[in-house]
């Protein structure tokens, strides 16, 4: 059946959307990640090159100062971001489950079609 070949299709190509939606998301957490860790390294060799480590003394580095409130912001991104990956991550399961039945019924109805093709050529 043509229709079923072509909603497998859809299927398909869904399901591998969803995927590389769940990839994108988790370079985006790790490389944030790894860039916070950088700006940590970079406020503590500020720090001991100040002197200074508390960030309410009024002589605080201002570089540290602005490397903590981006490192702060990137932690809040990659809290945001996480939760965006678990409903990616279920949408792709759903995905997939919708995928399998579509197979399913794709392989059913070749079955039919040839048990009718038997029966018609007795």
């Amino acid at each position: 059946m043509k229709s079923r070949d072509t909603l497998v299709r859809l299927k398909r190509f869904q399901v591998e959307e969803k995927r590389r939606r769940v990839r994108q998301i988790e370079l985006m957490v790790a490389e944030f990640a790894r860039i916070s860790g950088e700006l940590e390294r970079e406020i503590v060799n500020e720090e001991k090159r100040a002197g200074i480590s508390d960030p309410r003394h009024f002589a605080y580095p201002t570089y540290a100062r602005a490397a903590a409130a981006r490192r702060d912001n990137l932690k809040s991104s990659i809290g945001e971001l996480t939760a965006q990956l678990e409903e990616a991550r279920a949408a792709q399961d759903d995905a997939q489950a919708e995928l399998v039945k579509a197979e399913a019924l794709e392989v059913r109805d070749k079955g039919n079609e040839r048990q009718i093709d038997a029966v018609a050529r007795v």
